[in-house]
């Protein structure tokens, strides 16, 4: 049981209904109110370095958090950079800033990197603002915050209605934040994204403390900042959707040679690789191992494919078809931690029983805390775990274990006990 029907009882707070559930679940009635316009209008797109500097004096001149949002391109363009950047801070307002025009940040990012900065779905912006010199000591990641607090929406649209009872128009989310100029309808969404995300924070900061878990949130927030960029992906080209379908490690080497071409096509155009030639049109060659380009045209996704392309993929398959064997790509990536669960009973069944026992008990304990078991303890920390347990099973090896893995200090304390009774676990 929590307490988050007393936030929503708080009329302060406008409050709609979707908070962490109760024993007496929810009874809030209030319609929630449209959020049309931003409270001083829509600001003028940042462009140029003067306006970035007058921008800058007055963001580091605010006070408390700062807001901050960024719309990418995803597919349309390639990689995941940023096309506007959005903030919010009580004293500066809002603003809305082009970093194609302005592509170094840093000392926006310099002059309110000691500020708390407030982001929904932090490690989605993160890395594309970390491209433009803007990296932040503090954070405080509101979609986070709501998975922890137990709400069982989480999209910032669904939070904002239903912790403070505003409507956020959504209709613009998956547009091409590459246009410019941006149009006005496109601008307003992207002020009001910030609009209300300080109040946000502060309604769930309140209810985090109410369930005696604020302490919980801010290790992972603070997990989240400190974190070092992600490294490169390996063969990234094996997450092709269709992939369970291709066998042979010659079909995976055309796979691969199509994706590297198709990767090297899409950066130099910077559009989105799904635009040049789809998932599916891949792994249907690869299938086929089509021996000339005649072949390749009567694949599908190929028919409408010009001359000039066609024999450019063609070439991408003969290169694969010329590879001596030591050279094709082995069937499946080299395996780094456990094997899946499914083969557990066969290859050690005392495994199997604690990995079975410890699921279960994760899932009883994260339905009594009222959060998703993945934000309670990654799956795969309890699989490592359990795989390969301490010499000796008790509560302080069991914590070095999960710490060891990653864990924070409150999933530690938390999880101990339930994988201590599952590491005892015998095969009946």
């Amino acid at each position: 049981m929590t307490d988050a029907h007393e936030t929503a009882a708080d009329p302060s707070l406008r409050t709609t209904g979707g908070a962490p559930p109760d024993d007496a679940g929810s009874s809030v009635t209030q319609a929630p109110t449209p959020l049309l316009e931003p409270r001083e209008g829509i600001p003028p797109v940042i462009a140029d370095a003067s306006a970035l500097a007058e921008v800058t004096a007055a963001f580091a001149a605010g006070r408390g958090p700062v807001a901050v949002d960024a719309e990418r391109a995803s597919g349309y363009r390639y990689g995941q950079r940023a096309y506007l950047v959005q903030l919010r801070r009580e004293g500066a307002g809002t603003a809305l800033i082009d970093p194609v025009a302005c592509p170094d940040l840093s000392g926006l990012g310099a002059a309110i990197a000691d500020v708390e900065w407030v982001l929904h779905a932090a490690t989605q912006d993160l890395p594309c603002l970390r491209d433009i010199g803007m990296v932040p000591a503090r954070i405080f990641d509101t979609e986070l915050a709501g998975r922890l607090a137990g709400f069982p929406r989480v999209g910032l649209g669904a939070m904002v209605e239903n912790v403070l009872g505003f409507v956020l128009e959504k209709g613009h989310s998956a547009v091409d934040w590459s246009t410019r100029p941006l149009p006005e309808p496109w601008l307003r969404y992207a002020a009001l994204d910030v609009e209300l995300l300080v109040d946000l924070r502060d309604a769930l900061e309140k209810e985090l403390d109410r369930q005696g878990k604020l302490e919980w949130a801010r290790q992972e927030f603070d997990a989240i900042a400190s974190a070092p960029p992600a490294e490169p992906r390996k063969d990234p080209w094996r997450r092709t959707s269709g992939m369970h379908k291709v066998r042979r490690r010659r079909q995976l080497a055309v796979v691969r040679e199509l994706w590297q071409t198709r990767d090297r096509i899409a950066q130099r155009r910077d559009v989105s690789p799904g635009k040049v030639l789809g998932d599916a049109a891949i792994v249907e060659a690869a299938l086929a191992l089509p021996a000339n380009a005649h072949a390749l045209a009567a694949l599908n996704g190929f028919g409408r494919v010009n001359r000039r392309q066609l024999e450019q993929w063609q070439v991408a398959v003969d290169r694969a078809r010329s590879l001596s064997e030591s050279q094709l790509p082995q069937p499946g990536q080299a395996v780094t931690g456990p094997p899946p669960p499914r083969a557990w009973a066969d290859k050690d069944p005392a495994a199997a029983a604690r990995l079975s026992a410890a699921r279960a008990g994760v899932t009883a304990l994260a339905e009594q805390l009222n959060m998703p078991q993945e934000n309670l303890i990654t799956p795969d920390t309890v699989r490592r775990v359990c795989w390969e347990p301490p010499a000796t099973v008790d509560a302080r090896s069991v914590a070095a274990a999960l710490a060891g893995h990653g864990a924070r200090p409150w999933q530690v304390e938390q999880v101990t006990p339930v994988l201590v009774t599952a590491l005892s676990q015998e095969v009946s």
